[in-house]
């Protein structure tokens, strides 16, 4: 069977879009039929859960509890990938209880997959966080994502700095997020729907909706684009990489 994959989606840094990537990441697995779900971090109210409400439960990761609730839960759930939306500023911290409850070891020994998509923002402060994140990522699939969320230059430095900073981590691999058009991104968050959903002119509920045929257009080409990256990277493959079957046993 496939073993469980869980995808953390953060970065220390705020406003560099981390929900938009998440919410893409459950377009795709849903559009391939890959059962899902996701932590919404920002406790007590999450963005995330907005847009996926019933997929999406609201945490508080610095909480035993909810720890246990999303990594108790891994074998048992009927979901193959879990995704969890890390709110700003706790991407270090979370990582570090993923080493303390023993998380990383599990992914070492094959017993589950692990993936972070780490958003950077257009700041060095950003490529900063690779550093502090590196000691975490020696069995993960780590994906620096390069998140085009407004007409700012993005990295406004040289490449050797940024190349100094991406090689701390073997195997890392860039992602390119192309910028979606303000107008369009604007109604998507108005709607309050996936974005699969404003493309197929459909309402959270799925009944007949009254959006624009040129930003329903905008979005289902950004979308395309930000699917092919996806593609690129083997997401699928990733995710559906078999559990060892001693894992499987250690795991119940």
């Amino acid at each position: 069977m496939a073993k469980p994959a869980v995808i953390v989606v953060g970065a220390d840094k705020g406003g560099v879009g981390k929900t938009t990537v998440s919410r893409t990441l459950l377009d795709y697995f849903n559009a391939r039929q890959v059962p899902t779900r996701a932590f919404d971090t920002e406790s007590p109210r999450g963005t995330l859960k907005r847009f996926h409400p019933e997929i999406t439960d609201v945490v508080d990761v610095t909480s035993v509890s909810d720890q246990m609730k999303i990594f108790d839960t891994l074998g048992s759930s009927d979901s193959r990938v879990t995704v969890i939306d890390v709110r700003a500023g706790l991407m270090s911290p979370t990582l570090r209880s993923l080493s303390e409850i023993g998380f990383l070891d599990a992914a070492k020994k094959g017993q589950l997959t692990f993936a972070v998509f780490h958003i950077l923002g257009s700041s060095i402060a950003s490529l900063d966080e690779i550093a502090e994140t590196a000691a975490y990522m020696q069995d993960a699939k780590y994906f620096l994502v390069k998140n085009h969320i407004n007409t700012a230059t993005f990295f406004d430095w040289d490449q050797t700095t940024y190349d100094s900073y991406f090689h701390k981590i073997k195997d890392a691999v860039d992602v390119d997020i192309p910028k979606l058009n303000e107008l369009a991104f604007e109604q998507v968050e108005l709607a309050g729907v996936p974005f699969v959903n404003f493309i197929a002119n459909k309402t959270q509920s799925g009944d007949a909706a009254n959006y624009s045929f040129v930003l329903r257009g905008y979005v289902r080409h950004w979308l395309g684009n930000v699917w092919a990256e996806f593609d690129r990277i083997n997401l699928p493959d990733i995710v559906a990489s078999r559990e060892p079957r001693v894992a499987a046993t250690a795991m119940r």
